[in-house]
């Protein structure tokens, strides 16, 4: 990975980005109300890795391929419905276009283009996809960004849930490093929003549909 590589991908997977990602525990805060023992949360973490975040991960190569070769809207439309097609959750759904928004601000502050419109709305993991073409992130590190993002969220999150030695989550992050690679190997080659893989979670998603009508919570999501 050259330099400028490293330093867009240190960037964007920082969880002070002002995206609204301080929000958002990947699913942890349900997982963990619904019984997951917290002994369980690096399992946890990979099983992400190996689901949702190939289907957002798939998403954003995908959005960055397309933007890159000049795709028109109806392009991106048509990843942000492959993308929905294999999110099941209402509720998982409506925050993915929430935290689209604040990476659409970051969008065009930092990487304008000509003709953007500022009302234009989209999914996160399009919007990365974006992102990733205008900054030069390649389509390996833009895979990678997904499962860094998802593993560092876990792991910030748990620290706010349960009473625990930071180098302890950090060593999860570290841990999971493989499962990144893989992941990233798996999708950077996509280029057709059919190509997206389709990785349930069942639980994972049921998780987040009870949490959308949980009162009193820490996470949106």
């Amino acid at each position: 990975m050259d330099a400028s590589q490293s330093v867009l991908l240190a960037l964007l997977a920082d969880a002070r980005l002002p995206t609204g990602a301080h929000t958002q525990s990947a699913g942890l805060e349900p997982a963990l109300r619904s019984g997951l023992p917290a002994a369980s949360v690096p399992a946890y973490l990979a099983a992400r890795l190996r689901t949702v975040c190939v289907v957002e991960a798939g998403t954003a190569v995908v959005a960055r391929h397309l933007s890159l070769a000049g795709g028109r809207a109806r392009d991106l439309v048509a990843v942000e419905t492959a993308w929905a097609a294999r999110t099941p959750s209402p509720a998982l759904r409506a925050n993915a276009r929430m935290l689209g928004r604040g990476y659409v601000r970051l969008l065009h502050r930092l990487w304008p283009a000509a003709g953007d419109d500022p009302r234009w709305r989209a999914t996160r993991p399009v919007v990365l996809g974006l992102i990733a073409a205008r900054s030069g992130l390649d389509a390996v590190n833009t895979a990678r960004l997904v499962g860094y993002d998802d593993a560092q969220t876990v792991a910030a999150a748990m620290l706010k849930l349960a009473p625990l030695d930071p180098l302890v989550t950090t060593s999860w992050v570290l841990a999971a490093r493989p499962l990144i690679e893989a992941l990233a190997d798996r999708v950077a080659h996509l280029t057709r929003p059919g190509e997206i893989p389709a990785c349930g979670a069942p639980l994972i998603e049921q998780w987040a549909q009870d949490h959308d009508h949980t009162t009193e919570r820490l996470f949106r999501a």
